[in-house]
């Protein structure tokens, strides 16, 4: 057990029967005392299928997940580390026939299927499509697989805020006051959120916003179902409340009194899932029905200087936050520029400084490199140039499709090259860049010479090396001839035996072609990542629709691929999320840096002039703040609204990054950005104020 304060030991060495409401800011060490709690609660002869471990999402539970795996745990049954929704999924099926009838399902004499974000959006495009011809959302223009991840959200926000969700259109049509047209996109996205949710009773489809309307309003309320967790589980570690939404709190508060031990862990000024429907004032009610309340406020992440650089910033972006807090000069190292005219000159002094950084003695993994978002060009300019100075790097951005990430459309590709039957004809790029992809050595160059040699899209078929041209054969060298004919019989070898469901062609070609020496995969830990969400991804999907549409899983592969293709956004995987190389610099976005929880020594910030810090994405079929619980059904939404709410999450967003911030924080400054326009945002100001106090200091 790490060294603890005197207060996290209080935390630790509470009562067995304490109510406890830990709050601080980030780095204080909560999370901390809530583990080393688990730990004390187990060696105190608590059995461990007793303790229930909340969290709002998955990624959070790592470093409870550690202990509960280390050898030195004391044996006593298994701890349950869940979120809410996953708890609610696993009552949903084990008092299905309870839930099933009263739910309104079709079919209560047949099991439910389970859903994920994917073949939720599967299932709703199915849906929509034909609405669209009819001229639904026709003033909207925004990307499909956008369109239909809003209206899963508006589903979604209406489970985990608590509101019917017929009620959607007619929340966000008081409060809009602007082009009639849009009334009506409120209305088309209303209709369709009724057609999918009547589609999932009709054929006992769960996604997420009926687990947790079936768990909340018909299971809960049932004695037996409460009698079987409340007896099951006796003590609550709930960490991170502040980004689980009210609905998840109001089950919390009854079932509160029936733990004989609590610790709920609150972290101040976060709320970064707002966007999800995470509500920080009903998270922070819960404080009243602890016996103690306990305040953790000295940082072991935060040197002073970064800590008066928070309260400079926070004040130069919203200064009611910080109204009774005088702000203090930072130490001059504490933020440094670089600072150049065009962006690629930028991208290159961030790579040339990552270097001198780990040549200095840092290691990669304390260095981030985050921007308020993470484009393609964006990713592959700056994570290309990391590769050529042989820095190790990762990088993670959770909404983005699995069609748009290379490695895993190179495994598509070899997917349908695979299966000639599905008759999907990928293009002579896509084909030289899955060649680049799996085999080592090979640049795209050469790759293209490969592709126009080699692959012959009518046919859907491969030639053999050996019938290359001896001078050509030596332009692409013979040891990447001699990988290439390795997957060359690879694929012929499985067109001749039994087919395979998509998933396990993945495995298959992964183990026994891709992962070995000499082959794309074998040491690239970013690309085997990628590969095992797209595994869980596939197998999901087959398992969803396997006994949806009683078809064999073999033939769904087609189908998953044309999902993909229509751009669907990926589900949150647990892989996503978790280091593949501990040694690795991590380039990611803002949000998705805060939502890992984990501190570094060096931050730097690209970008300071976009409006992306500040601004909220554009989403034209739903709205985070007046689908809340602490909206008004007669207030209207305006400008000013808008300006304060973007203040307020930029205020939380830089206070979060600082908050994980042990050094320094690079600010990336180009006169014209990756866009070409000129630097300007709301961000840039702040940062323009803060060194103006500190001149005159």
């Amino acid at each position: 057990m790490p060294d603890l304060s005197p207060a996290q030991r209080q935390i630790v060495d509470s009562p067995l029967d304490s109510r406890l409401f830990v709050s601080g800011p980030a780095g204080v060490g909560k999370t901390t005392a809530g583990v080393a709690r688990l730990t004390y609660l187990l060696s105190q002869g608590v059995p461990g299928d007793s303790i229930l471990m909340l969290t709002p999402q998955r990624t959070l539970q790592e470093p409870y997940i550690e202990v509960m795996q280390s050898p030195e745990t004391i044996a006593g049954g298994a701890v349950t580390p869940a979120t809410l929704g996953g708890l609610a999924r696993r009552m949903c099926d084990l008092f299905w026939p309870l839930a099933a009838e009263q739910a309104g399902f079709a079919k209560p004499d047949q099991p439910p299927i389970f859903l994920t974000l994917e073949t939720a959006q599967y299932y709703m495009a199915h849906i929509v499509l034909p609405l669209l011809e009819k001229g639904y959302f026709e003033s909207v223009t925004i990307d499909r697989n956008r369109l239909y991840s809003q209206i899963i959200d508006n589903l979604n926000k209406s489970a985990v805020i608590g509101f019917p969700h017929t009620q959607i259109s007619s929340r966000l049509d008081s409060a809009y006051f602007g082009d009639p047209a849009q009334r009506r996109v409120y209305v088309d996205a209303q209709e369709c959120a009724n057609l999918f949710r009547q589609y999932c009773l009709d054929h006992n489809l769960l996604d997420f916003s009926l687990q947790l309307e079936v768990f909340g309003n018909v299971l809960w309320p049932q004695k037996i179902v409460r009698n079987y967790l409340t007896q099951t589980y006796r003590h609550l570690i709930y960490d991170n409340i502040e980004e689980d939404g009210p609905r998840t709190h109001d089950i919390i508060r009854d079932w509160l009194p029936e733990f004989e031990s609590t610790l709920l862990i609150y972290d101040e000024n976060a709320g970064y899932r707002r966007f999800l429907g995470a509500d920080v004032h009903t998270a922070r009610a819960l404080r009243e029905l602890c016996q103690e309340q306990i305040e953790l406020i000295d940082s072991f992440v935060m040197s002073e200087s970064i800590a008066n650089l928070d309260v400079g910033l926070t004040a130069a972006i919203a200064p009611e936050v910080t109204s009774n807090i005088e702000p203090q000069p930072y130490d001059e190292s504490t933020l440094a520029f670089i600072q150049t005219h065009y962006y690629p000159e930028l991208l290159d002094a961030v790579a040339n400084e990552v270097k001198q950084l780990t040549e200095s003695g840092i290691p990669a993994s304390e260095i981030v490199i985050l921007a308020p978002y993470l484009s393609d060009a964006l990713r592959f300019s700056l994570t290309h140039r990391l590769e050529t100075m042989q820095i190790p790097w990762r990088s993670h951005r959770p909404s983005r499709s699995l069609n748009d990430e290379p490695a895993s459309h190179a495994l598509l590709t070899l997917a349908a090259l695979a299966h000639p039957q599905w008759n999907i004809r990928p293009p002579k790029f896509d084909v030289a860049y899955m060649f680049m992809q799996s085999i080592q050595g090979l640049d795209l160059i050469r790759a293209q010479l490969l592709t126009d040699i080699v692959y012959r899209p009518r046919d859907l078929a491969l030639a053999p090396f050996d019938g290359i041209k001896a001078d050509v054969q030596e332009r692409i060298t013979y040891s990447i001839g001699q990988r290439y004919s390795t997957l060359y019989h690879w694929l012929n070898e499985y067109c001749n035996s039994e087919v395979l469901p998509l998933d396990h062609f993945f495995r298959k070609v992964f183990g026994e072609v891709l992962s070995q020496p000499e082959f794309g995969y074998h040491d690239n830990f970013d690309s085997v990542r990628v590969a095992a969400s797209l595994v869980e991804s596939v197998k999901k999907f087959r398992q969803a629709l396997e006994p949806a549409q009683g078809v064999e899983g073999s033939s769904l592969g087609q189908e998953y691929i044309r999902m993909l293709e229509d751009g669907v956004i990926a589900a949150s995987y647990v892989e996503a999320w978790n280091p593949q190389e501990d040694d690795a610099v991590l380039v990611a976005p803002a949000y998705s840096f805060l939502m890992m929880n984990r501190p570094v020594t060096i931050q730097f910030w690209l970008d300071p002039g976009s409006s992306g810090w500040y601004q909220r994405l554009a989403q034209p079929l739903t709205h985070p703040y007046v689908l809340s619980r602490d909206w008004r059904s007669d207030q209207v939404w305006g400008d000013a609204d808008e300006v304060r709410t973007s203040k307020e999450a930029m205020a939380r967003l830089i206070s979060g990054l600082l908050h994980r911030c042990r050094e320094r924080v690079y600010l990336g400054l180009a006169e014209l950005s990756e866009t070409g326009f000129e630097q300007r945002g709301e961000l840039l100001k702040a940062f323009q104020k803060v060194l103006q106090f500190q001149n005159n200091s």
